[in-house]
């Protein structure tokens, strides 16, 4: 597995550019393509792709506050407690590869977006533990068994094409003849089988990836514990911002300052976003939505933080994970909307539903899936433009279109690994570069291709 991963790691660290150069070249690689493959001229795709770059503008909200929130739970000081004694499980370097990916996908499977800072914060807090102990692990590595353990995120709870089609009034209720309920798409056994087998595969490729003899290590930098000791703050970020909860002085503090570091007052607002929760899911059943996710994370974070002034500490170090998220969405959101004007994505979805049959049909929108997933790195808004032209052919040929839906999910998560814009969060917490990880989670790539591929063509026509 070193030696696979060998000239994958060479290959990314001197070609693959930085994940805002990559979205930029996309843009311009897909305008190509929409003049070739399409009837549209210059100034029709130049008018898709522009009035396309505001289109995302609610979504990328919902998933900048996934991420602070969670980043900020993650930080709080029971949470942090919990992450160290977590940190010291491993007694080997192959367990420590392991786990870190086991709990990403674990992490995933419940929400994409805890996955991806869980991960990120074990890996960092795993690297933590072992280098006070003398235990030599390949950083790198760790971080990238996170990002690889986030290749099963489609097939869990967070599955945006599943919750999609389960819900009623969805715009392809009627193709579908209906809801698809998650029963016959993420619950089904052949999806959980394939899950579960697929977070053990990438555990232990992880483990088999990490150096041995001669071969380099890079430790997470002594400075990065140190900081990380004075107090939660982003990787190179020299340390937690100072939170004032109490004056240091004997003078007596002002009404300003007590209220900041009030913990009663966190705790006031926290339990009253959980009460909602409650009522939510006591009226609306187990429906975890972006929104929802959001929410629960920021009620456990207010409830768990010293005090509001903590809190907002802890929100603003946060923010530093998103800053990229935000300015390439809109070139994402651009990409998908010139590709859904001059109807590019059809043409190539329709490549592969004119060679397919009723039984290899998902397999078939599993590969689209992966493809398109480079232009459109959204499981939602992937679906919502591939979805009807293979629910069409599924109508045609006669394939359940459950197993449309999960193919087109792995499709999506399994293009992942070497399309960096999710990387981005990730990387922001633990303090490295795209081109340090991604030459591992090419050999994942390869892997899971297997992996997805089998699973849906076991699943067939339904």
């Amino acid at each position: 597995m070193r030696a696979l991963a060998r000239p994958f790691i060479i290959f990314v660290e001197r070609f693959y550019p930085d994940p805002f150069v990559f979205a930029i070249a996309l843009t311009f690689v897909v305008y190509l393509m929409a003049l070739v493959l399409t009837d549209a001229g210059p100034i029709a795709a130049l008018s898709a792709w522009g009035a396309g770059l505001a289109g995302l503008l609610e979504f990328i909200t919902q998933i900048a506050l996934v991420l602070i929130t969670a980043y900020a739970l993650a930080h709080t000081d029971p949470a942090q407690r919990a992450l160290k004694r977590l940190g010291a499980v491993p007694s080997s370097p192959a367990m420590a590869y392991a786990l870190v990916a086991v709990i990403a996908g674990l992490a995933s499977l419940f929400s994409w977006g805890f996955g991806l800072v869980a991960g990120a914060i074990v890996a960092r807090q795993v690297a933590i533990e072992a280098r006070k102990r003398g235990l030599a692990l390949h950083y790198p590595l760790l971080v990238a068994s996170a990002y690889a353990g986030f290749v099963v995120w489609h097939m869990g709870y967070s599955s945006s094409a599943a919750l999609f089609v389960a819900t009623p009034g969805h715009a392809l209720e009627e193709q579908v003849g209906g809801t698809i309920p998650v029963t016959e798409t993420i619950f089904t056994w052949w999806n959980i089988a394939t899950a579960l087998i697929t977070v053990a595969v990438v555990a232990a490729l992880c483990a088999s990836m990490r150096p041995k003899g001669d071969d380099e290590i890079i430790e997470l930098p002594e400075d990065a514990i140190g900081d990380d000791e004075d107090g939660p703050g982003p990787a190179g970020a020299g340390g937690g911002a100072a939170v004032v909860t109490e004056t240091e002085t004997t003078t007596e503090r002002t009404l300003a300052e007590r209220l900041d570091g009030s913990r009663a007052i966190s705790l006031a607002i926290g339990g009253a976003v959980a009460a909602y929760l409650v009522y939510w899911f006591s009226t609306e059943g187990l429906n975890l939505t972006l929104d929802i996710v959001n929410w629960s994370f920021l009620a456990l974070g207010l409830l768990l933080a010293r005090s509001p002034l903590h809190y907002v500490e802890l929100v603003t170090e946060a923010a530093s994970t998103v800053g990229q998220i935000i300015l390439q969405y809109p070139l994402y959101a651009g990409i998908m909307g010139l590709m859904i004007e001059t109807g590019l994505v059809s043409v190539i979805a329709g490549w592969f539903t004119a060679i397919s049959s009723a039984g290899t049909l998902g397999f078939f929108a599993f590969l689209s899936g992966g493809i398109i997933n480079f232009f459109i790195p959204s499981g939602g808004g992937q679906w919502a433009v591939q979805g009807p032209i293979f629910i069409e052919a599924a109508n045609a040929l006669g394939t359940d279109p459950s197993r449309i839906v999960m193919g087109v999910a792995y499709g999506d998560q399994w293009t992942n690994m070497v399309q960096p814009f999710w990387t981005i969060p990730l990387l922001a917490i633990a303090g490295l570069h795209m081109r340090q990880i991604m030459g591992y989670t090419f050999v994942i790539l390869i892997a899971t291709f297997f992996l997805f591929g089998g699973g849906i063509l076991i699943a067939g026509a339904g």
